[in-house]
């Protein structure tokens, strides 16, 4: 993650928390984005460093207003504009719902399985890692028949590899130095 998404993200999520609007705003924020990875038109006005910053304005106060968004946001997306920083659009949204998940002590595990986990299995696997992490745990789950088997757990950084596919490379590899 760049550092200025991260200074921008950061600074919007002590403004969503201060306000008690961390969701809404994540909800907002999402839903700008979605308009401005959909329309070529909408990044390529957003990006000319010929259109001037009123002109940017109002666009982002007639688009925000369509979404229904809050005055935070659209105040958030004039800085961003006025500091020509709106490429960065993208990346500050996936930054700001990253730091507001850490500062709820929340984290994102993306787990991955051979074959399709059911409810049981995906209610145990999200309690150990609530158990594991100490935080609250949102699951994404996906397929991935090279696994062979088990499954790959990711939060973060962390990876915890408890596939068939690693079980068999760690077998191979002691057999091969015996």
């Amino acid at each position: 993650m760049k550092s200025a998404s991260l200074r921008y993200a950061n600074a919007m999520a002590d403004i969503a928390l201060a306000q008690g609007a961390a969701e809404p705003a994540g909800k907002q924020l999402h839903d700008f984005g979605a308009a401005y990875a959909q329309s070529a038109e909408l990044r390529t006005f957003l990006l000319s460093p010929a259109v001037s910053p009123e002109a940017k304005h109002t666009v982002i106060e007639k688009i925000v207003a369509r979404l229904g968004a809050s005055k935070i946001i659209r105040n958030f997306l004039f800085v961003l504009a006025d500091h020509r920083r709106t490429q960065l659009i993208p990346e500050v949204i996936a930054a700001f719902h990253q730091v507001i998940r850490q500062r709820q002590g929340a984290a994102e595990a993306e787990v991955s399985s051979a074959v399709e986990l059911s409810e049981a299995q995906k209610k145990e696997i999200a309690a150990m890692l609530v158990r594991l992490t100490g935080k609250k745990i949102e699951t994404k789950y996906a397929l991935d028949p090279a696994l062979l088997g088990g499954a790959v757990v990711r939060i973060g950084d962390t990876i915890y590899d408890g596939s068939l596919r690693s079980r068999l490379k760690e077998m191979r590899t002691r057999l091969a130095a015996e």
